[in-house]
């Protein structure tokens, strides 16, 4: 890794097993490269048939409670980071779909140089049904990905 050479880092997170290495990595990377981190996470929002729509929608309550949950748990990972010793580092939550967040909105808003995030957690079938975001995000992302493998 060069060092300077990247200012902001993106690194999205979904709260999986992956979260914690692939902190891990983008903290490093961070140090390294003397580094702003915004850690991410996206609320995915299916669009769901009409006839479903209402039976799986949350209800205003639910969408906050898991909006509160979201940030505590965002703040515990921006706080590591801190404590690491990364200069600075900010929290977001977007809903959406993942990989156009990822790859296009959040890059479009917060210009980072570096996007750090796990390989994907689907197995074969998934990926051929739904696509993994991480392909999704090497291939139309704005700036460099580094993949962590799990």
């Amino acid at each position: 890794m060069i060092s300077n050479s990247y200012r902001n880092i993106l690194v999205p997170i979904d709260g999986s097993k992956a979260t914690p290495k692939v902190m891990e990595s983008a903290i490093k990377v961070a140090l390294l490269n003397d580094a702003h981190l915004d850690i991410l996470n996206v609320a995915q929002v299916n669009q769901i048939a009409d006839g479903y729509a209402d039976i799986l929608a949350l209800s205003e309550d639910q969408t906050l409670d898991l909006v509160d949950l979201v940030t505590e748990r965002l703040k515990d990972l921006q706080n590591e980071a801190l404590k690491a010793g990364v200069k600075s580092a900010d929290i977001h939550i977007r809903f959406g779909n993942p990989k156009q967040v990822i790859a296009r909105d959040f890059p479009q808003d917060h210009h980072p140089d570096l996007i750090v995030m796990g390989r994907t957690g689907l197995n074969a079938l998934e990926r051929v049904l739904v696509g993994s975001v991480t392909a999704y995000v090497e291939r139309f992302a704005p700036c460099d990905v580094l993949t962590i493998r799990i």
